[in-house]
């Protein structure tokens, strides 16, 4: 595994939108173990292919651990992730993105989604995401058609430039988030 750099606003390739995987084997695999040892080292909960310059439809999402409750960490990989369905009951919440760092803003995303897509070897996957882990996939599969959150902001005066110590903070409640979502 090896951590890769993360591309941030400006980069073009944060605006294409990314390609079908359709060679699947060790590459594959190979890709999905950097971008999650990439996620953890920047940290964050979710990264696209296209964050780390890779044109791909590649996804990794993580919920953190909740040792209060005794819930381990939920790590998911999706390649060629699609949203299949999204209930109409939203909700506004923070987002960032490892490639806006510094920057938070208010985002409206469905609360209850169902996610299709296949692992690394092409075998299906089929996953139903409430909350906080519905929007983080909402966040990363919107990267692959080269969207940003900050162009789903419901209010631009919304977005607020945060400290690295605001940042750092917001990874820890981002577990208790979780974990009372759960």
């Amino acid at each position: 595994m090896a951590t890769r750099e993360i591309v941030t606003l400006g980069h073009p390739t944060l605006r294409q939108r990314a390609r079908k995987v359709t060679r699947f084997g060790p590459e594959v695999q190979q890709l999905i173990d950097d971008m999650i040892e990439t996620m953890r080292a920047a940290p964050g909960v979710g990264l696209a292919a296209p964050q780390i310059d890779v044109r791909e439809r590649v996804i990794v999402v993580e919920l953190p651990a909740d040792e209060e409750e005794g819930l381990p960490a939920e790590l998911y990989a999706f390649v060629n992730p699609e949203i299949v369905k999204a209930s109409r009951v939203t909700e506004e919440g923070e987002e960032g993105c490892l490639s806006i760092p510094g920057y938070i803003g208010e985002v409206e995303r469905s609360t209850e989604i169902v996610i299709r897509g296949q692992d690394a070897q092409g075998r299906p996957l089929r996953l139903k995401a409430r909350d906080y882990l519905a929007r983080i996939f909402q966040h990363e599969i919107d990267h692959l058609e080269g969207v940003l959150f900050i162009d789903r902001v419901t209010d631009p005066s919304k977005i607020r430039r945060i400290t690295a110590e605001e940042a750092a903070e917001a990874v820890g409640e981002v577990a208790e988030a979780a974990a009372l979502m759960s």
